[in-house]
């Protein structure tokens, strides 16, 4: 058993390497070797890496693709997509080359409000707490003049700050919640701020306010956080086109089509174990842009997800329907995201994908990012209720099982045009390869 380490976070970054392969790789030259292989050979910028986070001893590269031909309220965009899954970049890209020519995607902002909470216990009279929470409103205000100054320059700051009695829930709970526009910024420091202010001014003032009880003048602040539920933060993305024009296979009629894509949808909003699913499809698409625009994918899922059940039961995030001869196929997603801020001025790629989406504002970074998370599940959908989503997405997959194997680059080119007419499966490619070295 490896003997616990005292202070690794004081090594240097060769130390920190030797102790981690030495006790915990089976080869450790090699672990450093591929280790290293990954560093920046630019020493500015893998020093700018390194102090991204603690305990630093490599980067960890995903692929970053390009989807081009989305065009979206009448503006063209190529998306940048960070993700390790393949068929991803390709399905987006088939899904934007599809509605190119039938109008394009529309999106707009539903709202841009941010949720932060102050959680609080107090015993006495609820009377009082009401009548004393209203009579230090603006000293909540004044004591973050100075964290809201720079943002209130931008038209930002702080919206509303609520009493909740929740003491129905917990004995003695409440909170105050409060509510935030960031502008361009994700927010996440601001809003924090903010609330450990608004904490501090709960506790000092309740001490002094000459009505409360001794008890009641010792409320008890339990912490003060951000919410990544952001309801109220919310954009929504659309296409829609004549039923006639949705001529995706040869082998299904149009009508036919849009209602099994409307049967498909109404499934995955009555059915959790599709929904999760199909709303991960989603996911594909938005967290592989957040993550190339240097955005907190963690705080999307677990925001996205969070409003997938808000009304009592997990649920499809896209919605479909026919309307004469019109389908109309749209998506409403919260998305709490920034454009200035956190790596968006540090990180080189992230500026460089910024740049390539024509540097957006947050309000147009949200839009893109719900037609990316649209664009990503009609295509999932289109396949499932047509030819299934195996065959496109194997073919997309024989390289990497390719790799696997060992094919070189004649053999990937030769087996590739085998499995244009052949089903891909992991077995198949196997004795393909086989059969292929023994020619």
């Amino acid at each position: 058993m490896t003997t616990p380490i005292s202070g690794f976070s004081k090594l240097s970054k060769a130390e920190k390497i030797a102790w981690v392969t030495k006790n915990f790789t089976t080869n450790p030259q090699q672990a450093a070797k591929i280790l290293e292989m990954y560093w920046n050979s630019d020493e500015k910028v893998q020093r700018l890496h390194d102090e991204f986070i603690e305990n630093t001893i490599t980067n960890h590269y995903l692929p970053l693709g390009i989807a081009p031909n989305f065009l979206i309220n009448q503006k063209m965009y190529a998306l940048p997509m960070a993700i390790e899954e393949s068929s991803v970049v390709a399905a987006a890209s088939k899904a934007a080359k599809f509605w190119l020519n039938r109008g394009g995607f529309s999106a707009k902002v539903l709202g841009t409000e941010k949720v932060g909470q102050v959680h609080f216990l107090y015993q006495g009279d609820v009377a009082k707490l009401h009548g004393f929470i209203e009579k230090i409103m603006p000293k909540f205000h004044s004591d973050t003049a100075n964290i809201t100054a720079s943002m209130a320059k931008r038209g930002g700051g702080i919206r509303n700050i609520a009493l909740r009695d929740l003491t129905h829930k917990m004995d003695h709970y409440f909170q105050l919640h409060c509510t935030f526009e960031t502008k361009d910024a994700m927010g996440a420091n601001f809003i924090n701020s903010c609330l450990e202010q608004f904490a501090q001014t709960l506790s000092s003032e309740a001490k002094q306010h000459t009505a409360f009880s001794k008890t009641e003048a010792q409320l008890e602040v339990v912490m003060s956080i951000l919410s990544n539920f952001v309801p109220q933060c919310l954009v929504r993305a659309e296409v829609q086109c004549p039923i006639s024009a949705l001529t995706l296979s040869e082998e299904m009629a149009p009508q036919h089509f849009a209602e099994k894509m409307v049967r498909a949808v109404e499934i995955a909003k009555i059915e959790p174990y599709r929904a999760v699913t199909h709303n991960k499809g989603i996911m594909n698409g938005i967290d592989a842009v957040v993550l190339a625009t240097g955005n907190d994918f963690r705080a999307v899922e677990a925001g996205v997800h969070a409003y997938a059940c808000r009304d009592g039961a997990y649920s499809s995030l896209t919605h479909a329907q026919i309307n004469g001869d019109v389908f109309s196929f749209w998506i409403e997603v919260p998305l709490a995201l920034g454009t200035v801020g956190g790596l968006t001025k540090l990180h080189p790629l992230v500026q460089l994908n910024l740049d390539i989406l024509q540097n957006p504002s947050a309000e147009e970074l949200m839009q893109i990012v719900a037609v990316a998370g649209l664009a990503q599940n009609f295509a999932a959908l289109s396949s499932l209720v047509t030819t299934g989503i195996q065959k496109g997405h194997m073919k997309m997959h024989l390289y990497n099982i390719l790799n696997q194997l060992g094919a070189s680059e004649g053999e990937k080119e030769q087996l590739t045009a085998y499995f244009k007419t052949h089903t891909v499966t992991h077995r198949g490619a196997v004795d393909a390869l086989n059969t292929l070295r023994k020619a």
